[in-house]
């Protein structure tokens, strides 16, 4: 059992910033692409950024501009750097293996870690 663990998750007030980040196994950090998810009650869920193998990042368009992917070669993590977050951000973030464009979600998932963006 391959096991993601998320955390950085938590209560900001509107316009602030939080960076998630998520342990991926040795063995699925070397396939080099991972996403990031969100679900927020009522919706799907969907994707928030992804990076492929070859560092090809995607953003959903309400993201652009304010959050960043990256991944962290010594750590073995995926990084999700979130700044200027709206209440709309508020949701249970997961990360996800592998990641491929324009493709359903990869078999292995993170237990999740809630962002709640309020004033």
């Amino acid at each position: 059992q391959e096991n993601l663990v998320e955390s950085g998750g938590g209560l900001v007030q509107p316009g602030g910033s939080l960076r998630l980040s998520c342990a991926v196994p040795l063995n699925l950090f070397r396939v080099g692409s991972m996403a990031w998810y969100r679900q927020t009650p009522g919706k799907e869920r969907e994707l928030v950024a992804g990076i492929s193998a070859a560092n090809t990042l995607v953003y959903h368009d309400s993201v652009r501009g304010r959050f960043t992917i990256s991944r962290d070669f010594a750590k073995h993590t995926v990084e999700l750097q979130m700044n200027d977050l709206k209440p709309e951000d508020t949701g249970v973030y997961y990360c996800n293996v592998p990641y491929h464009i324009n493709s359903p979600p990869g078999p292995y998932w993170g237990q999740g870690t809630q962002v709640s963006v309020s004033s």
